[in-house]
C-alpha cells in the first residue's frame, strides 16, 4: 500500500479536510454577514505525511492494514479562536452538528499536559462521498486559541528536531512560555468586549471606505473627475482620524452626487 496505493488511501482524508475547512470557515462568514461575533478566527487542516504516519504506526506496533482504524489523526483540522471562552462555543457547535459523529473528546485546556500543551481535541467519524461510495474516516479536530497554537507549533518543531527528546533546559523554557501564553489568554479575556468593539468599528469603517471609493470611481467613470477628486481629498483627510459618523456622511454625499447625475449605484 505504501508504494502503490498511498495516493488512493489518502484521497478520502484529503477530501474530508477540504470539506471540513469549508464548513467551519462558512460559520465565520455567516457570522460576519449577520453582523455577529464569530468564535472561529481561522481554520487550517492537513493530512498526515506518509513518513509521520509510518513512524507512528511503528511506534505503536500498528499493522498497515489497521492504520485507518487505529490512527485517529490521519486527517487533522485546527480551529483557532481569539479568546479562551470561544473554545467552549466552538465545541458546542461541533456537538450539535449532524454531519459528523463524535467518538470522544480530550480536554487539554483545563487538564494541561506536563509540557504546558493546551488544546481541546475531538475525535470524529466523518462520511466522505467518494465516486465509488461513502467512506467513513476518523479525523481529529483541535480547538485552541491563537496563543496556544503558536506555542504548540514551536513545541512540534522542537520535538521533530530532538526526536521527542527535548533537552531539560529547553523543556523548562517551553513550560514557562506555555504558562506565559495562557496568562496572555486570560488577560485578553478580561478586555474581550473592548477588543470586539474595536474590531467591529474597524469592520464598519472598512465597509464605508469601500463604498465611498466605489462611488468616487463611478463619478470618475461618468466624467465627473473634478467632483470625484474633491471627494477623494475629503476621504484622504478622514482616513487617519475620521470617525464613523463622518465616513457615513461622506458616503451619503457621494451617493447623492451619483443620484443627481442619474447614475445607479
Amino acid at each position: 500500500m505504501v508504494a502503490m496505493d498511498w495516493k488512493k488511501f489518502t484521497m478520502p482524508y484529503e477530501q474530508a479536510i477540504d470539506e471540513l475547512k469549508i464548513k467551519f470557515r462558512s460559520i465565520r462568514k455567516e457570522c460576519k454577514k449577520r453582523g455577529t461575533y464569530s468564535p472561529i478566527e481561522f481554520v487550517t487542516g492537513r493530512v498526515k505525511e506518509m513518513s509521520s504516519l509510518l513512524e507512528k504506526a511503528n511506534k505503536f506496533d500498528i499493522p498497515l492494514e489497521r492504520i485507518q482504524y487505529e490512527i485517529e489523526d490521519i486527517a487533522g483540522l485546527r480551529i483557532m479562536c481569539q479568546f479562551v471562552d470561544d473554545i467552549d462555543k466552538v465545541i458546542d457547535m461541533i456537538r450539535k452538528r449532524q454531519d459528523m459523529q463524535i467518538i470522544y473528546e480530550k480536554d487539554y485546556v483545563d487538564n494541561v499536559k506536563n509540557s504546558g500543551y493546551r488544546s481541546y481535541h475531538i475525535i470524529i467519524k466523518y462520511p466522505v462521498n467518494m465516486s465509488d461510495g461513502v467512506k467513513v474516516i476518523l479525523a481529529e479536530l483541535q480547538v485552541r486559541t491563537l496563543a496556544m497554537n503558536f506555542w504548540a507549533t514551536i513545541e512540534h518543531s522542537l520535538n521533530y528536531k530532538y526526536k521527542h527528546n527535548i533537552p531539560p533546559h529547553i523543556k523548562k523554557k517551553l513550560k514557562s512560555a506555555a504558562d506565559a501564553a495562557f496568562r496572555l489568554d486570560q488577560e485578553m479575556l478580561e478586555i474581550k468586549e473592548e477588543i470586539k468593539d474595536a474590531q467591529k468599528l474597524f469592520g464598519i469603517k472598512s465597509s464605508l471606505v469601500s463604498d465611498i471609493v466605489r462611488n468616487i470611481e463611478m463619478l470618475s467613470s461618468v466624467g465627473k473627475s473634478t467632483e470625484a477628486a474633491r471627494f477623494r481629498k475629503t476621504l484622504d483627510s478622514l482616513i487617519e482620524e475620521g470617525n464613523i459618523i463622518q465616513f457615513s456622511e461622506l458616503l451619503n454625499t457621494t451617493e447623492k452626487a451619483l443620484h443627481n447625475k442619474g447614475v445607479k449605484n
